[in-house]
C-alpha cells in the first residue's frame, strides 16, 4: 500500500525546475558582481564658453579706478570696504551712492532708543527753561536798588 506507484501522484518536476531557475538566476548575479567595473571610457568635451556681458561685481578703491575700467553694461563697482557703491553706464557716468548697514532692531533697542530720545528732549527743555529763567533774573536785579543797604554819609573829619 505504501509502495504502490499509483498512490503517489505528487509530481516534483515544477518545483524542480523552478529550483533551479532560480538558482541560475543567483549564479547570473554573482557573475555579474564578480566582473571587474570598468571605469567609463574618456569623453573628451570641448566646451567654448560665451563672453558674459559683464561681471556681477566689481571692487574699486577710488573713483578713478571706476572711470579707467572698460565696461559693457551698467555695471556697479563697490569699495573695498562695503561703504561706497559706484555705477558707471554705457556713457561713461558715474554715480556713486554711500552704502550703511541696516541693523535689524529688537523691541528692547527701540525702547531704549526712544527714552535716549525723551531724555535729550527733556534736557532740552531744561537748558530753554533756565535760559529763560536766568534771563528773567538778571532783568529784575538791574531795575531795583536794593533796601536793605542803608545810605550814609560819612564825614571826613575826625571827631574829637
Amino acid at each position: 500500500m505504501y509502495n504502490n506507484p499509483y498512490m503517489n501522484t505528487y509530481n516534483s518536476q515544477p518545483s524542480i525546475d523552478r529550483i533551479n531557475a532560480q538558482m541560475n538566476e543567483l549564479q547570473k548575479m554573482k557573475e555579474q558582481l564578480q566582473q571587474p567595473i570598468q571605469p567609463p571610457t574618456n569623453l573628451t568635451q570641448n566646451f567654448q564658453l560665451a563672453p558674459t556681458t559683464r561681471d556681477v561685481i566689481k571692487y574699486a578703491n577710488s573713483i578713478d579706478e571706476v572711470q579707467r575700467e572698460m565696461i559693457v553694461g551698467d555695471t556697479p563697482f563697490f569699495a573695498k570696504d562695503m561703504s561706497v557703491v559706484w555705477i558707471k553706464n554705457m556713457k561713461g557716468e558715474i554715480k556713486a551712492y554711500e552704502l550703511n548697514e541696516i541693523i535689524p532692531k529688537d523691541n528692547k533697542d527701540m525702547q531704549i532708543e526712544y527714552l535716549q530720545a525723551q531724555i535729550e528732549e527733556l534736557k532740552k527743555e531744561m537748558n530753554k527753561n533756565a535760559k529763560s529763567i536766568n534771563e528773567y533774573v538778571d532783568e529784575s536785579n538791574k531795575d531795583e536798588k536794593s533796601t536793605d543797604v542803608s545810605i550814609s554819609k560819612s564825614s571826613t573829619k575826625k571827631s574829637k
